[in-house]
């Protein structure tokens, strides 16, 4: 009789802490398909930064991410099958993050494209629209940049990552 047996009901880290009640590969393909699921999803609702979410956001990935949890689990509370889902996870995440390192044509499919919003002081409404950044998160950007006008802006782009960087326009010479 192994130890983890005979500790079993005894302690707290008895063999049912241990023993899945699915085979481990099922815990790696829910896991997959969850993550493949939620990437593609949120990769579809738009580019803002964690530290830029609004409160609905945040409330969102956290009910996100409860909503998931039973359908990786299958109910298995184990702290064996939570080993195998976060493995599983951070390896599924270092797998993507390699393959935009080494492909642009990945990295564009996954992370998106920089997108112009300002031009010469001229907002282009229908990217705002598309990206849905509304007028105050672009002014937000302008004045963390130390602009207060747009007329100042030469450009101001929505990078992959959900930034805004905005560029002065070069004052004129006189």
């Amino acid at each position: 009789m192994s130890l983890l047996a005979c500790l079993d009901g005894v302690l707290p880290v008895g063999a049912s802490m241990w023993k899945m009640a699915q085979p481990w590969w099922e815990f790696v393909l829910r896991g997959l398909l969850v993550y493949g699921f939620l990437l593609i999803t949120l990769r579809l609702t738009g580019k803002r930064q964690v530290g830029q979410l609004a409160p609905f956001d945040l409330v969102l990935l956290l009910v996100l991410s409860n909503a998931v949890q039973n359908s990786m689990n299958a109910g298995d509370n184990t702290v064996a099958a939570g080993f195998i889902l976060v493995a599983t996870l951070l390896a599924a995440n270092g797998v993507l993050s390699w393959i935009t390192w080494r492909s642009k044509k990945a990295e564009t499919l996954l992370e998106g494209r920089p997108q112009i919003l300002v031009h010469n002081g001229q907002v282009d409404e229908a990217m705002l629209a598309t990206e849905r950044i509304t007028r105050h998160e672009l002014m937000a950007a302008v004045r963390q940049a130390g602009m207060s006008d747009l007329a100042e802006v030469r450009v101001a782009i929505l990078e992959t990552n959900g930034r805004i960087n905005v560029v002065a326009k070069v004052p004129e010479r006189a």
